[in-house]
Parts: C-alpha cells; sequence; structure tokens
C-alpha cells in the first residue's frame, strides 16, 4: 500500500471553545478555535477539551460560512468502492456539519430563519449519491494524465496537485489550503460514478473500473444549466474514464460530455418541453474557448451530436455545425446522427453510427502501460457525445465505444481472441452492462434529479415494454422536480460550489437573495383552482334541487377550474421553482 498522503482516520473532540481533531497514525492534532476561528496544528499529545464529547471521522470536507458563522463540515461514514493500483477508494455515506457558534441568538428572526435555509440547502449538497474520495490516490486524474507527470508531482499535496474541474469541494478546502502546514488533513473529493469490478474471463482475472467526474464549472440541475458560460465551460461536463487492470498492465480509455457548445437557455414554465433559446452573443468565441481547453486537455475531438435535427433540437444542431465549420480546426470533426429518428425502427441502426466513428477510434487508440513502461501507447484523442442533457442518449452510445475499445484492449492483453466477442462472455457481460447502466444512473440523478433513460437497452441490449414504462414514469418525476424542485437543488449546488458566497451581514444592512417577493398570481391562483375544484366536486356527487340547477352549477364551477388552471399554465414563469444564488442561466 502506497504512504497515504492525506489523513485516513481521526478521532474528533467536540469541546465548548475547540474542535480538536487527532490522526489515529500521527502523534499530533488539528485545533479549531471556535471564538477566535484560528486553525492550528499542535505536535505531541494535545490537550482534550474539558466535558468534550468524542467520534471517528475519516475525513474533513471543509469549512464553509453562513449566516450563524463558519461551519466545520466532515465524513462520518463511508463505503469502500474498491481499489485502483492499490490504493482504496471510498464513497462518502454520512457527513456532519459542525457550527463554531455554540448558538444563533446573535442573528435576528429573519436570519434564523435564512440560516436555516442555507443550512438544508447546504444539507441537500452533501447528501449527493456520488461523492468520492482517496486519501492516497488522485482520482480527478486520468491515468494518461498521471503517466505524463514529471517526478515531482507525487511530492505536491494532494490537494494542489488534483484536477481542480473536479474537485467538487474546492470552496470548502480555501481556509485548509491557506496554510501549508494543513496539507495531510486537506481532502480533494470528486463528484460523479465509480465502479470497480474485480471479473474473470477465459481463466484470466482483471479489475474493471469506471470513473466518471463531474466538472465544478456550470455544475448545475437540468434546466438551470445549459450550454457555455462566459469562460466556454460547459453545463454537465462529465469527463468518462474505462480502466483495465491485468498483471500490472494498465490500460484507459477516456470520452466526455457535455452540454451543446452554445450560449443557450432553456428555462422551465410548466411546459414539458421549455422551447430552448440562442442567446445573442459571439458563439464562436465561447465556442473556440471552449475547445481550445478540450483541445489542450485531451488531443483531437470528434463532436458527436445526438439531438434530433429537426424541431427546436435542430436549430441548436445547425448552429452547432456552423461553428464547427466557421472553426475550421483540423482537430476537430462533427458527427451529426438523429438519435431518435435512426433508432425508430430498430436500436440496431446505432451500428451505422458505430461504423462512421470506426477510423476516429482506431486512430485515437488508449493508453497501455505494462509493467515496467518498456511499453506505452497513448490515446491520441476523444469523442465528445452530446444530446440535449447528456444523459441517456449519450451514455447509450458511450458504452458502445467503451466496449469496442474494451474489446480491442483485451485482444492485446492475450484475454481474447480476434473472434471473441464481449456479448459472449456471459459473466463479464452482464457485468459491463450493468455498471454503464449504473453509471447512466448516477450522472442523471446529480442533473436531472431521476434515474437515466434507456437503461433498458445498456442492461439488456434491447428495449423493452418494462423499460418504457419506467421511462415514462421517470420523466413524469423529471418534469415535477425540474419545475418545482430544482430552484432549491440549484441554489444547494451553487452554495456549496462557492458560486455564491453568504455574507454575515445579509438580513441587516444587505439583502438576502434568499427573500424574493412573489407576484400576487403564485397565491390567488392556487387558491381559486383549489376552491373551484372543491366546488366542482361537491356539486358533482351531491345532487341539487333541480337537475337543471346542479348541471349550471357544475359547469360553472369546472369551467372556473379549467380557466385557472390554464391562467396558471400562461404565467408558468410565475409558478416554477427558480434558483436565487449565483450566476444565473442568462445571455453571455
Amino acid at each position: 500500500m502506497a504512504t497515504t498522503m492525506v489523513y485516513d482516520t481521526m478521532r474528533l473532540y467536540v469541546g465548548s471553545d475547540q474542535y480538536v481533531v487527532q490522526p489515529t497514525e500521527a502523534n499530533q492534532s488539528l485545533v479549531i478555535d471556535r471564538i477566535t476561528r484560528e486553525l492550528n496544528i499542535v505536535e505531541g499529545s494535545s490537550d482534550i477539551p474539558a466535558y468534550s464529547t468524542s467520534k471517528n471521522i475519516y475525513g474533513i470536507v471543509g469549512i464553509i460560512r453562513l449566516l450563524s458563522g463558519p461551519q466545520l463540515v466532515v465524513i462520518t461514514d463511508r463505503v469502500l468502492v474498491g481499489e485502483i493500483n492499490g490504493h482504496l477508494i471510498w464513497m462518502i455515506t454520512k457527513t456532519e456539519v459542525l457550527p463554531y457558534a455554540r448558538s444563533n441568538l446573535h442573528l435576528n428572526t429573519q436570519q434564523q430563519q435564512d440560516d436555516k435555509t442555507y443550512e438544508a440547502m447546504l444539507k441537500a449538497a452533501l447528501e449527493i449519491k456520488g461523492l468520492y474520495y482517496s486519501t492516497s490516490y488522485d482520482l480527478t486524474h486520468t491515468l494518461q494524465r498521471l503517466y505524463n507527470t514529471s517526478a515531482e508531482f507525487s511530492s505536491i499535496p494532494l490537494a494542489e496537485r488534483a484536477d481542480q474541474r473536479f474537485v467538487w469541494n474546492h470552496n470548502l478546502l480555501r481556509e485548509l489550503k491557506h496554510q501549508a502546514d494543513l496539507s495531510l488533513y486537506t481532502l480533494p473529493i470528486m463528484c460523479g460514478f465509480i465502479a470497480i469490478k474485480p471479473v474473470s474471463m477465459k481463466g484470466h482475472n482483471f479489475t474493471y473500473v469506471l470513473v466518471s467526474r463531474r466538472s465544478v464549472f456550470r455544475a448545475g440541475t437540468r434546466y438551470n444549466v445549459r450550454g457555455l458560460d462566459s469562460d466556454g465551460h460547459a453545463a454537465n461536463f462529465v469527463e468518462t474514464e474505462q480502466i483495465v487492470e491485468y498483471d500490472y498492465t494498465k490500460c484507459s480509455f477516456v470520452q466526455t460530455r457535455g452540454s451543446i457548445p452554445l450560449s443557450w437557455s432553456q428555462h422551465v414554465n410548466l411546459k414539458y418541453k421549455p422551447k430552448p433559446k440562442i442567446n445573442d452573443t459571439n458563439h464562436q468565441k465561447l465556442f473556440n474557448d471552449h475547445f481550445s481547453g478540450q483541445i489542450y486537455n485531451y488531443g483531437k475531438q470528434v463532436l458527436v451530436n445526438l439531438v434530433n435535427l429537426t424541431g427546436s433540437e435542430g436549430r441548436l444542431a445547425y448552429e452547432m455545425e456552423q461553428q464547427v465549420l466557421r472553426a475550421a480546426n483540423s482537430n476537430m470533426r462533427y458527427e451529426a446522427f438523429d438519435f431518435h429518428k435512426e433508432c425508430s425502427p430498430s436500436w440496431s441502426r446505432l451500428s451505422v453510427l458505430m461504423d462512421r466513428l470506426a477510423a476516429d477510434q482506431q486512430q485515437f487508440g488508449y493508453l497501455m502501460v505494462n509493467k515496467t513502461a518498456s511499453e506505452v501507447r497513448q490515446q491520441k484523442g476523444v469523442f465528445r457525445v452530446n444530446c440535449m442533457d447528456c444523459l441517456d442518449r449519450t451514455n447509450v452510445v458511450e458504452g458502445l465505444l467503451a466496449k469496442r475499445s474494451l474489446r480491442d484492449q483485451l485482444i492485446l492483453l492475450g484475454i481474447l481472441q480476434e473472434s471473441d466477442k464481449i456479448e459472449a462472455q456471459g459473466t463479464f457481460d452482464y457485468v459491463f452492462r450493468n455498471v454503464w447502466a449504473d453509471n447512466a444512473d448516477f450522472i442523471s440523478f446529480q442533473y436531472a434529479g431521476t434515474g437515466a433513460l434507456k437503461t433498458d437497452f445498456t442492461r439488456t441490449g434491447q428495449r423493452t415494454r418494462w423499460g418504457m414504462l419506467q421511462d415514462g414514469w421517470n420523466s413524469a418525476i423529471r418534469y415535477l422536480k425540474n419545475n418545482f424542485s430544482d430552484g432549491f437543488r440549484q441554489d444547494s449546488l451553487d452554495l456549496f460550489l462557492g458560486n455564491h458566497i453568504v455574507d454575515e451581514l445579509e438580513g441587516t444592512v444587505k439583502t438576502c437573495p434568499l427573500n424574493v417577493e412573489r407576484d400576487l398570481k403564485f397565491y390567488a391562483l392556487p387558491v381559486v383552482f383549489l376552491v373551484a375544484f372543491a366546488m366542482f366536486t361537491f356539486t358533482v356527487l351531491l345532487p341539487g334541487e333541480s337537475l337543471t340547477e346542479q348541471i349550471g352549477t357544475i359547469l360553472f364551477w369546472g369551467g372556473a377550474s379549467i380557466t385557472s388552471l390554464i391562467t396558471i399554465y400562461i404565467y408558468g414563469d410565475d409558478f416554477v421553482d427558480l434558483p436565487k444564488l449565483g450566476e444565473k442561466d442568462k445571455e453571455v
């Protein structure tokens, strides 16, 4: 096992004036003064605060400031996912937030209410399923990036050398990173998905790994962040790496996904599919900014666009193609594939797309490093796949590309023969399909609030009636969450990621952004509908003095119910849950 770069297990002592964190593997303590807010390392045995309580913790997520003051966030439970290159990989299952202040009586009544809202947002961000870390391995870098680093790289503290695009708790680590002597307590956390599966195939044992890393830039929820921001960062950008470890040889294949690389928005308004809007801005600059970073990080790019080529999605596809043509970049190729149209008769039509991408995949290759590094291959480019959400269609295609790369790797390693297929390896094929379906579900829950659609194809290789029914259910839940709870989820992420920094003067000399006045329609129209519908139900169930009178009353209250509902739908913008913090999804 490699040397631990961040302390793994610690004892936290909670005193009235101090928090003391004692690592089990070192004779020192981190002392956090709850009054002065200072953080200090004390060598040797530290005095435990009198009348303190204690508990085991497995890492420090960081420190965040709310209205009541700083809050210490620690990991209190975790589950082992597996090992990558001999390093333990953990998923966080439980955290605890510990306030510096002993009470919130120094806040006025409104501030106390707002502070509770901020606390609920912080809790929601911490409860995201898919927060991972390792105390000795840099999860934020691909194997290829790690292979190409200098000898001095490993001596840099773990949080400092991490790829900051994927350090989910970077905002909470600011105070810890300011003090060099706290590096062994400074733990970078990644959000996304990790599966590590020891498997056997034809008598050969190897480890199959899938890692998806969500970017912290333009992070958020489905309809609240779309397209590119002013710095060229794409919404829902995810780097997915497939790893094979066999007999000290490592192989890696990397793909990326990200929102359509234009400045566009699609705000919720109670419609099932809000109409996307292409913003009036310099798309070429944003497009070039985005891909200059992508080419620098990954090499050549094949842009696989899976959206409909007609209707509102078609307008986005056309503009994306125009940007590719204007860029005239030899490191970039555009491949459009109308997924819904092409696959409506049969999903076997996906082979058409795979054939179109075969030459590119052969050219890009994959990373392979043997035990002594005497034989090395490197990946020369990536497929950047997108649909509208970069979830369902995208995951299907990425899974197919990953399977083809995996087959080539297993043939190179001598596990498979040229005539063998992954689908024929029963047990492993089951593992592969379910890992990719789980990947789809995790990323979808984090972005859209539900599991992914079309995972029946990923899990079984074909569309099923049950899968279509499940897609219908998930689509309905997505509609409800996107319209009525995603504003809060977006605010939770903006708070956690530092897109909104809480000012302790909010609610006194400064206005708190949480206190947004609603239009009168927001309160009046739902009441009108409920009263009208209640009266409609009442008149239907209970007979009136005459049939004519009853029919007239039913028509009146039924009409009032329908009219109020239509009015609510027309003014849908006033009834959805919109975010209040951070940068809004606006034109750039």
